[in-house]
């Protein structure tokens, strides 16, 4: 199976922009942990702090399955319930 990317970014509200920053660094060291992943980066947006920029590489579709489904049931996941996602997801090769 093909490795599957997603490149994009959120915009989070500001109402919960304090609650997503506390959260980031957590999210990110248990996604890094997770089987089949080989790169995980969300970085905040210097010009517009609202706009977090996202780029994952998982090995495969079922890790990055797995990773979906356990972000849906993150604290993450309800922090980030507001926020707009654009991402373009593809499987390389």
């Amino acid at each position: 199976m093909p490795p599957v990317t997603l490149q994009g970014y959120i915009v989070v509200p500001e109402g919960d922009l304090d609650n997503v920053l506390k959260e980031l660094p957590n999210h990110i060291a248990l996604t890094r942990q997770e089987p089949g992943c080989h790169d995980f980066i969300v970085k905040q947006d210097l010009n517009n702090p609202k706009l977090f920029q996202v780029y994952e590489i998982f090995a495969d579709r079922k890790a990055f399955n797995a990773h979906q489904q356990r972000v849906s049931r993150s604290k993450w996941g309800l922090v980030t319930a507001n926020a707009e996602r654009h991402y373009d997801i593809q499987e390389i090769g």
